[in-house]
């Protein structure tokens, strides 16, 4: 058998994943503070047909050696800053940094986000601020909750809260928005709905000191950071990449076939 056969279909393999990866990035170019993703490879082993010689006098200086293809290793995540986008809403925030909003689950567990596009959900007349899919958002008094009759919310660039109520003239400071940093946040284990855990590889969120993690924009979104033409050079030049690889399944073929047919 042809080493070619499975080499190349190492290879197809490999493309066929760095277009999914591609295909994920651009389904997602309009997703809040999306973070695209690449794949990274390596090539797997050698197969030494011949040892270069160490003997004086048989002058072979190097290896006869042929590798097996190659195989998807990682996909990396890039956390650069997308754009921040106005929206005039009081209840979007945008991070501009590289700190992360914490947020909880009915279970107590924490995950951690970069889209503040939250939405208040009043129950007992008792107001909190919430991610889309209910997710408490986090500050240092725990669960942002901002009471009953909310007329106006203010967050400063720090995470500082201010309420201002029906009837009242003068606002009511509710606590500091949380906002906490990663030493790796590539190791971040991504679970959906715009939301991260942290892992080993991440290492444990730490709030950072004030400014460190960086500044809140209220009444603006992170845009994701996809590039829709970058990402299209990336797809052509996997779809050619998946094309020269069956290209090369197509000769092996053909040569097996020419030798099969050499007893005519």
């Amino acid at each position: 058998m042809m080493r070619a056969l499975w080499t190349a279909a190492s290879g197809m393999k490999a493309q066929q994943l760095n277009v999914d990866t591609i295909a994920n990035n651009l389904a997602n170019v309009n997703t809040t503070a999306y973070k695209k993703q690449r794949v990274e490879f390596k090539d797997l082993l050698y197969e030494q047909l011949n040892n270069k010689s160490i003997s004086e006098g048989e002058g072979r200086p190097v290896n006869l050696e042929v590798g097996h293809g190659v195989m998807p290793m990682a996909t990396l995540r890039s956390f650069t800053k997308g754009n921040p986008e106005q929206t005039n809403n009081d209840l979007d925030f945008a991070i501009d940094g590289d700190g992360f909003f914490v947020v909880r689950d009915m279970n107590d567990n924490l995950f951690y986000t970069k889209d503040g596009s939250f939405k208040l959900s009043v129950e007992d007349n008792e107001a909190r601020l919430v991610t889309s899919d209910g997710y408490f958002v986090q500050c240092d008094a725990g669960d942002i909750e901002l009471g009953e009759n909310v007329k106006e919310i203010t967050v400063s660039p720090n995470g500082v809260i201010n309420v201002k109520r029906e009837g009242e003239e003068e606002s009511e400071e509710i606590g500091q928005m949380t906002l906490v940093r990663f030493a790796n946040p590539a190791g971040l284990e991504s679970i959906g709905q715009n939301l991260y855990r942290e892992t080993i590889a991440s290492g444990e969120a730490f709030e950072a000191y004030e400014g460190e993690a960086g500044s809140i924009k209220q009444g603006f979104l992170e845009a994701s950071n996809v590039s829709v033409v970058e990402e299209m050079v990336k797809m052509i030049t996997a779809q050619r990449a998946y094309e020269i690889n069956s290209k090369s399944i197509q000769t092996a073929d053909q040569m097996l076939e020419q030798a099969n047919n050499l007893r005519r």
